[in-house]
């Protein structure tokens, strides 16, 4: 069907993209898997493209555009079967908290390097025991007496992009537990990769996604200025609510262009590949299977443009969004399967598109909230 999501500024910019992978990314992707991440470098290349500023208001180097361009991001790197490593997180995910809840000073003092690839980010929520549960944060700070800076104590681990981040958003319990409002007392402290105390753990070895670095950190006795504070203390948990739809807007968007691009990647297979003396797309089976796939795909999509539609006219519920991801995840990984299934053996070597889009796209399903937590969402949006 005719998409309308997009205008002509839009597909410009898809094109320079497009060019931009196939010239800088494609030929190298193999060797960021195998070394966990892309070059330091390679960030600071995205920021010369305006790729990291593409949301960022002018006046601190962005181009103050709209959240559509990064969509053409993830539907293009998906489209070609390769990942920008950390770079969704930062753009996607931490870029709100700053705008949202940053101060003039601290914009100014951020957002130049965030734009330009100078300073990466990353956000710490997850800790070895608390999983989804992050009312149970244990990762303490404490105020000094002197009121001029907090101690952070504490270790968090699933971080994306934390290897190789200069500025990250941790969140740390200020205030003593309160069992009768579990929820109270987190606070979000932006702190600096170089602070005396904090390190980097183990580089996590993941099934998929190994472009994107994903860590263990400690944090013993950082001094973290009062200054590094983003909002208010004790306002954290509220602050985490606020980016979630488009966070889970964009694992949608994501889930919708990883099931077109399986497609694509198994409908120019099956055409190619010969098996008793005639292709495989000759088979009455792969026409049905590849039909099933392209019928389930274009439902995704139209579902994810609907809620990218909502997200940019500010109508899109947390309900929403939960429908969007669950639904557009879920049937990537059906779709993926199905032609992971039609490569037959090919499918599951490493340097075929599918078997990387396969890997990748497992985890979508768990992180931004697994599945199982989007469809309490939903039931609790329907009065259940």
């Amino acid at each position: 069907m005719r998409r309308t999501v997009f205008n002509e500024d839009h597909e410009a910019f898809r094109a320079t993209l497009r060019d931009f992978i196939e010239k800088e990314v494609a030929p190298v992707h193999q060797d960021w898997e195998e070394d966990g991440h892309p070059p330091r470098d390679f960030y600071r290349k995205l920021g010369e493209l305006g790729v990291l500023g593409i949301e960022v208001p002018e006046e601190f180097g962005g181009a103050g555009a709209g959240f559509k361009y990064q969509a053409v991001v993830m539907e293009e790197t998906a489209r070609a079967g390769v990942s920008f490593g950390a770079y969704s997180v930062h753009a996607n995910l931490i870029l709100p908290y700053l705008m949202a809840y940053a101060t003039q000073e601290q914009k100014e003092r951020w957002l130049p390097g965030f734009v330009s690839g100078d300073l990466m980010t990353a956000i710490a929520m997850t800790e070895p025991g608390t999983g989804s549960d992050l009312a149970n944060i244990q990762t303490r700070a404490t105020l000094s007496e002197d009121g001029t800076h907090y101690v952070l104590n504490g270790a968090k681990t699933f971080i994306t992009g934390g290897a190789l981040a200069d500025l990250i958003l941790v969140v740390a319990r200020t205030t003593p537990f309160d069992p009768e409002d579990r929820r109270a007392g987190l606070s979000i402290l932006c702190v600096e990769s170089k602070s005396e105390g904090f390190a980097v753990g183990r580089k996590l070895q993941k099934i998929g996604l190994k472009t994107s670095d994903t860590a263990e950190l400690s944090f013993s006795d950082v001094r973290v200025p009062v200054e590094n504070l983003l909002g208010e203390e004790g306002k954290g948990f509220s602050y985490l609510s606020h980016n979630l739809p488009q966070e889970r807007l964009a694992i949608a968007l994501g889930g919708a262009a990883t099931a077109e691009a399986a497609i694509r990647h198994a409908t120019a297979y099956v055409k190619d590949r010969t098996v008793f003396g005639k292709p495989v797309a000759a088979f009455q089976n792969t026409k049905f299977v590849l039909a099933e796939c392209a019928a389930e795909a274009e439902a995704a999509r139209i579902f994810a443009d609907r809620a990218l539609e909502l997200h940019d006219s500010g109508e899109l519920t947390v309900a929403d969004a939960a429908k969007a991801k669950l639904f557009c995840t879920e049937v990537a990984g059906r779709v993926i399967d199905k032609c992971l299934q039609l490569h037959g053996g090919y499918g599951y070597i490493t340097e075929y598109p599918i078997a990387r889009l396969y890997a990748d796209t497992r985890v979508s399903r768990i992180y931004g909230g697994t599945s199982e937590v989007m469809k309490t969402i939903i039931a609790k949006s329907l009065g259940l």
